[in-house]
């Protein structure tokens, strides 16, 4: 059942962006679908069109069975050993995502920053002396 509902969710993506290339056609029936289809693929026509269509399924599949959040961790996570955390969360505060998440996001770009020079040093010991 669990494989059923993926399926269904990754043809959603697809299945949403066609409705909107058929609706800005202008036209009805079969020829929407044919324009709409054509318009996706750009140069390349009807085959460019299924071929999106095709990827945008695969990647729907990707992302359903790992999920967006673990994508997304990933993402930044890598992302922030070559850019600036100051952006990085700029972008993370405009993205259209739960502010749950944006929580999570940017409390781990925290935490990276915080914890950059102190992992591989060890614990020091500190003498206190009275006078």
């Amino acid at each position: 059942m669990d494989e059923v509902a993926k399926k269904i969710a990754s043809l959603g993506l697809p299945g949403v962006v066609l409705v909107v290339a058929m609706s800005s056609t202008g036209m009805g029936g079969a020829y929407a679908v044919i324009y709409a289809v054509a318009g996706l693929g750009g140069p390349f026509g009807l085959v460019g069109g299924l071929t999106v269509l095709g990827l945008m399924t695969a990647v729907g599949d990707i992302l359903s069975g790992y999920g967006i959040e673990a994508l997304l961790t990933t993402v930044y996570k890598e992302r922030s050993k070559s850019e600036s955390l100051t952006m990085l969360i700029k972008e993370i505060k405009d993205l259209p995502i739960s502010d749950n998440l944006k929580l999570k996001l940017e409390s781990l770009l925290e935490g990276e920053k915080i914890t950059v020079g102190v992992a591989n040093s060890e614990p020091r010991t500190v003498e206190i002396v009275e006078e």
